[in-house]
């Protein structure tokens, strides 16, 4: 929780790693700016409280078993639960903006395509490009950043993705041509961060704008 209240809140949906130490680092970054800030456990059907921190091969084989596992539909479902329990919370405003990386960030583009979200942020969401027939659904501001290496989501998936919201007013692609999958992982093998601060400024100035104003009003 940011220290004042009323607050606008943000869902956080974490990487095939878990709910770990560096879900928990963006959430206290949220929290310092002035959001509250909830990050749900995706793999709680599979694997509840999986918290993978050191990038080994065994961690890498366990969190990417559980992503070829996980049933994206019930995913989305759980997050849509997730925003409306944050609307209804104590201190929160109502107004709820979702963000998240690599399966999170996949996640992120199908809440905002099927579910009332207010802002949307998707960093590397990786199979994006599998589901870019429901961009036209997406109507809340959203934007992604991509690493222009990402070794996960190839050159023609991204252009794939450019094209698909060119005509979106709503939806924005940062572009990030050096870095690679997971640049702003606070301690990924990839991270950058110079990339990083670059990418999550943008989206603390996209966040503030969109989820700090009162919701709309019906007359």
């Amino acid at each position: 929780f940011p220290e004042c209240l009323p607050a606008s809140a943000v869902v956080v949906l974490h990487e095939v790693f878990g709910v770990n130490a560096d879900m928990r680092a963006t959430c206290d970054e949220l929290a310092s700016d002035g959001f509250v800030a909830i990050c749900p456990d995706l793999f709680w059907r599979q694997q509840p409280g999986l918290d993978l921190n050191r990038w080994t091969d065994a961690e890498w084989k366990i969190g990417l078993d559980l992503n070829a596992a996980f049933d994206r539909d019930h995913g989305v479902q759980d997050v849509a639960e997730t925003i409306q329990f944050a609307r209804a919370l104590d201190g929160v405003t109502g107004r709820v903006g979702v963000m998240g990386f690599c399966l999170g960030g996949l996640l992120t583009f199908l809440t905002a395509a099927r579910e009332e979200v207010d802002a949307a942020v998707a960093y590397h969401g990786g199979d994006t490009e599998k589901y870019l027939n429901e961009v036209a659904s997406i109507t809340a501001p959203m934007i992604m950043h991509l690493g222009g290496r990402d070794e996960y989501i190839p050159p023609d998936a991204q252009a794939a993705i450019k094209a698909a919201v060119t005509e979106k007013d709503n939806v924005t692609v940062y572009s990030y041509p050096e870095n690679y999958h997971a640049f702003a992982r606070h301690s990924g093998t990839h991270y950058d961060p110079v990339a990083a601060e670059l990418a999550n400024g943008r989206t603390r100035e996209f966040f503030s704008t969109h989820l700090n104003k009162p919701k709309n009003v019906a007359v």
